[in-house]
């Protein structure tokens, strides 16, 4: 059965509740483990909730965000802002005597500019945690120097699988890195959907491109050799890349990359004839993709180590924020209500905050947390989800 959750906003606004600026929305279909399996979803869990009993006393205490808040990426960096906002908000509604701030830091999307804000948040006495950074590049950019200040650092999005590698004690993700994602989206489409013959197309990002090669790995033969293609990611006219793609008649394509080269790529595909299937990833699972692509983006399939909002969640977000939540917003309010369940435990300082997380275990909206020595989750799984008119 497919569950409905509406279009997440990523660049760009999102549509007021009740409004929708395209007839096309994302339905989730179905969550795969690191195999590609179908995996349940259990539906009675209970969610941490940031509000915990109301009773937390504590001194001024903060947390930061990082992540881009203007700019060409600023739509992820205000929904990851937006889900930490709204746990510090219900947890500070219910415990007068345990005042939490959220401490946003703009990094632009600029890698260059969070090394110099990262420093600013070590500084400030009394940030005990952050959730970020929302990129990748940024979160490699100032991973070191959170962890030289024993600085727990808990992004919500960024899915480098070398983020893990670097040895930070303070790193943790709460999401499935690329690592998992690019083997499990390949699994899933040759023995699940039984594709045997796929076009693998990057946007020369070192997302799509790290992507493209974990899904090009794992098809093994089942990923067209004559047809693995890298576009520019500022290319506008694919009609080469159409015909080469015909050529090879295959009967699916998986494009590793962000949005604004997606919707062009499947709108020509489809006014060029292709009549095979299109399969993305979280990097074109946005309003934006859908709103560009139109028509043709009906019918895509799109993997995500995001969470499906529940409608709960959806009707709470809205409410203040007066548009729907983005990929990663559940996966934001999740790890802030970690650091606030910490907070309110009497971890108020760093140490004690990342000692916390490293040893937590617990139920969140979008998934449970727990996370291996290394930070990433001891279960990550994906989702997959449809296009749907």
């Amino acid at each position: 059965m497919l569950m409905a959750f509406g279009l997440s906003g990523c660049g760009g606004s999102s549509p007021k509740p009740g409004e929708s600026s395209s007839p096309l929305e994302f339905a989730a279909r179905v969550q795969i483990d690191r195999d590609g399996a179908p995996v349940d979803v259990v539906d009675d869990l209970q969610p941490a909730n940031p509000a915990g009993d109301g009773n937390s006393v504590c001194p001024p205490v903060s947390i930061a965000m990082a992540g881009a808040l203007n700019g060409p990426d600023a739509g992820l960096g205000v929904d990851v802002q937006n889900g930490i906002q709204l746990a510090v908000d219900q947890h500070n509604a219910a415990n007068p005597a345990c005042q939490v701030q959220l401490k946003p830091f703009d990094t632009e999307g600029d890698p260059d500019r969070i090394r110099d804000l990262a420093a600013q948040i070590v500084d400030d006495a009394y940030t005990v945690g952050v959730v970020g950074p929302v990129s990748s590049a940024e979160t490699q950019a100032a991973g070191e120097v959170f962890d030289r200040a024993g600085l727990i650092a808990a992004t919500p999005s960024a899915t480098d699988p070398a983020l893990a590698q670097n040895g930070w004690r303070t790193f943790f993700r709460g999401v499935a890195g690329d690592g998992v994602q690019g083997p499990a989206v390949a699994r899933y489409m040759s023995e699940t959907l039984g594709y045997r013959n796929v076009c693998v197309v990057d946007d020369s990002s070192d997302y799509g491109l790290g992507l493209a090669t974990s899904v090009r790995e794992t098809l093994g033969a089942v990923a067209d050799s004559a047809c693995n293609i890298a576009v520019r990611s500022d290319a506008t006219d694919f009609s080469g890349i159409v015909t080469q793609i015909n050529a090879a008649a295959p009967d699916s394509v998986f494009f590793a990359g962000y949005s604004p080269v997606a919707a062009t790529l499947v709108r020509q595909l489809r006014e060029g004839g292709f009549g095979g299937a299109f399969v993305g990833a979280d990097g074109a699972k946005n309003e934006s993709f859908v709103e560009q692509a139109e028509s043709a983006a009906s019918g895509a399939l799109l993997s995500c180590p995001c969470s499906p909002a529940t409608p709960e969640f959806v009707d709470e977000y809205s409410s203040v924020f007066a548009q729907q939540p983005g990929p990663y917003s559940v996966e934001a309010y999740d790890l802030a209500t970690i650091l606030l369940k910490g907070i309110d435990s009497g971890a108020l300082t760093r140490p004690a905050l990342l000692e916390y997380v490293a040893n937590y275990d617990g139920q969140g909206i979008a998934r449970r947390y727990r996370w291996d020595r290394a930070g990433e989750l001891e279960n990550p799984l994906i989702w997959i989800y449809d296009v749907v008119e």
